[in-house]
């Protein structure tokens, strides 16, 4: 039986969840996908660093080209996170005749184009469940079982930092600047959450999201943007007193004459809506469709065993292909 051997690209939390979630459930991966799966190589620095997993100190390298220009790799697996070396790492892969699978919401929305054409022109697969969303199965879904819609809306709680600092912000009466600290405490916020809070990271999955569902592809810095930095507990209080619920939203919809609305912002949701009631650090995606109707996808929207989870079912799927 031919084993499916993949390179690692980046061993931080996501990388260390993915080759973690491999080996507590190889049996089921490798039954799933009708083939042994191994990940041969991993590119990384630090191979000293306890990360609570044992690696063979012979798979790791430092050197791209020993994954690139391995001919028995099969899968590049890129985990690094930023745009650069990211993007042109997956690039170089592709152009290898490796198949590519990403978490990397950053890269992606910043070279979605050139990432999709990349793979095109190299016939290789290029798989991102996991950039949007985290373990929540949305866009496999978008692009499979819902892809006889024509998809009408999609509002999306896709940041749980944000969604937690909003959270208890309305539930527990604090204010934003002692519960972003807590947030940081606990790991749901770094220790620069700018990309968070400012409403980035959401821009970016709603570029992912909107090229697939409207295929249309709006660059991040295109979409308008605004963060929760300015949201007051007057502010949710007044929301309150409509039966609403503030949570930053990535939303676009398609209008009349076909183009796209967009944008991503602080919104007064009412209480009756099911995404009013998406708390703490989970995420949600409410989807219309002229079809199926209304469809909310809810789950953990990161973590290293879901992301994982996520980048391990499109190697699957990858898998079977090549089988």
């Amino acid at each position: 039986m031919k084993t499916i051997k993949i390179g690692l690209l980046g061993l931080g939390n996501i990388g260390t969840g993915t080759y973690k979630t491999l080996d507590m459930n190889r049996a089921e991966i490798e039954k799933a996908a009708g083939t042994s799966v191994d990940i041969v190589k991993i590119l990384e620095r630090d191979v000293d660093r306890d990360r609570g997993i044992t690696v063979p100190k012979e798979k790791f390298t430092s050197d791209p080209d020993d994954i690139f220009k391995n001919p028995e790799i099969d899968i590049v697996i890129e985990l690094l996170g930023g745009i650069e070396p990211a993007s042109t790492f997956m690039l170089t892969a592709m152009q290898n005749g490796k198949h590519v699978v990403s978490a990397n919401k950053a890269a992606i929305a910043a070279n979605y184009d050139k990432l999709i054409e990349t793979a095109k022109e190299n016939n290789v697969i290029f798989r991102f469940e996991a950039s949007v969303g985290g373990g929540i199965p949305i866009l496999g879904t978008l692009t499979g079982p819902l892809c006889a819609n024509r998809f009408e809306e999609v509002m999306g709680i896709v940041n749980g930092t944000t969604n937690y600092i909003l959270t208890k912000m309305t539930v527990d009466g604090l204010d934003y600047d002692t519960v972003l600290k807590d947030a940081q405490a606990k790991g749901f916020a770094e220790a620069d959450p700018t990309a968070d809070v400012e409403g980035i990271d959401a821009a970016n999955k709603l570029s992912i999201l909107m090229a697939l569902m409207f295929d249309k592809y709006i660059a991040p810095d295109k979409i308008p943007t605004t963060g929760i930095t300015h949201i007051t507990s007057e502010a949710i209080e007044d929301a309150r007193s409509r039966n609403c619920t503030i949570k930053l939203i990535a939303h676009a919809r398609k209008l009349d004459d076909g183009e796209v609305d967009y944008k991503v912002a602080p919104m007064e949701i009412s209480n009756e809506h099911p995404l009013a009631g998406i708390n703490n650090e989970f995420n949600a995606v409410f989807v219309t469709g002229n079809a199926v109707g209304d469809v909310m996808f809810y789950g953990k929207g990161a973590g290293p065993l879901p992301t994982g989870s996520a980048v391990l079912g499109d190697v699957i799927e990858i898998s079977k292909t090549i089988k």
